[in-house]
């Protein structure tokens, strides 16, 4: 009688690490092919010629489209979380961190355009696919919290006036940003002047951190 097969962890863990380096790859491509093209644009096949593996392979993971955009939706909305967190702003004074926040958005902004354009492809399509979501209500929730901490480390310090919702207020952080870059071609037509210009990018994020502040005195 042979002696029973016991599982080794150390001969699965590439085959374990070899398949999420698959998926990420996948994943990388179809936010590309998303980002540029919108849900209803984009194409398996170039999905799979980009990330350079077997169509097939793709359904396998992800098991059909709308599938595999819900789940960039995620990696996106995680990755953006990830990068907030990692300023730290907790460690300081409510209106550094505020002001910090605006600042992080907006370089994020700057620095991400596929994620404002996967926002936009979702948007059409009524959020459609986050509604299937289990994941992204989580993780939305511990920084709805880490913001209301701080308006209220504010509040008690005199330096923000009370009744601020952390969800109205990050809004509006987020459309004066997003509002300017979806729509700097058509302004800086209509208005003639190139509203990317390094100067123009720095006296807006300047007028932000003011509107925004401005709203939190007292």
């Amino acid at each position: 009688m042979s002696a029973r097969r016991t599982a080794n962890p150390a001969a699965e863990s590439p085959r374990i690490r070899d398949a999420d380096r698959t998926r990420q790859i996948i994943l990388d491509a179809a936010t590309h092919e998303f980002a540029a093209l919108g849900l209803g644009g984009a194409r398996m096949d170039r999905i799979a010629e980009r990330a350079g593996v077997d169509k097939r392979l793709i359904y396998y993971y992800f098991n059909n489209k709308d599938d595999l955009f819900l789940a960039v939706l995620e990696r996106a909305y995680a990755a953006i979380r990830r990068a907030e967190q990692a300023q730290h702003l907790e460690a300081l004074n409510p209106a550094d961190a505020v002001r910090k926040l605006v600042e992080f958005t907006w370089r994020y902004y700057l620095e991400h355009p596929e994620f404002l354009c996967l926002l936009n492809s979702e948007n059409l399509h009524q959020a459609e696919h986050l509604k299937r979501s289990s994941q992204v209500r989580d993780i939305h929730s511990p920084f709805v919290q880490w913001l209301a901490d701080i308006l209220k480390r504010g509040q008690e310090m005199g330096v923000f006036r009370k009744g601020v919702d952390p969800i109205q207020l990050y809004i509006s952080i987020a459309s004066i940003a997003y509002f300017y870059l979806s729509n700097k071609y058509t302004l800086s037509e209509i208005f003639g002047r190139d509203l990317m210009s390094p100067e123009a990018l720095d006296e807006r994020l300047a007028h932000m951190i003011e509107v925004i502040l401005g709203y939190l005195r007292p």
